[in-house]
């Protein structure tokens, strides 16, 4: 008997949705947690790489890496969460890393390249999106 865990089926494909999800969502908390402790503290300083400003870039890429990367783990609004993601991670590759090594700015990508599968893909059966459309 062949498992369902060898297989490319359907259930293959949600549990790999799921994987990806909470691993890129949970890892890209480790950024947007102390960011947004920053705020609390009231400690504004942050980079300006399209020319917001500092305080309004701070914003925008804390809430794309704390309150975006929450929903994307649970699979909640998931598409709509990784636009901001998608967004906050092409600044970070394409900007703000631009002179920087490969080294320094392949976590950028890797972030980019799997938001995105995310984003065409859909989050799987295994997500609050999946239970509200059902």
């Amino acid at each position: 008997m062949k498992s369902p865990f060898m297989s490319s089926g359907p259930l293959a494909h949600d549990l790999g949705l799921l994987f990806l999800r909470i691993v890129s969502g949970a890892v890209m908390l480790t950024h947007g947690y102390p960011k947004f402790q920053k705020i609390i503290e009231g400690n504004l300083k942050f980079g300006d790489p399209v020319g917001l400003g500092q305080v309004p870039s701070l914003y925008l890429s804390t809430f794309a890496e704390f309150l975006c990367a929450i929903l994307v783990i649970i699979g909640l609004y998931t598409r709509l969460s990784l636009i901001p993601l998608i967004i906050n991670m092409s600044v970070a590759f394409f900007i703000a890393h631009a002179a920087d090594d490969f080294g320094t700015k392949e976590k950028s990508l890797l972030f980019l390249g799997m938001f995105i599968v995310i984003f065409f893909t859909g989050p799987g059966r295994f997500s609050v999106d999946y239970k509200l459309n059902k």
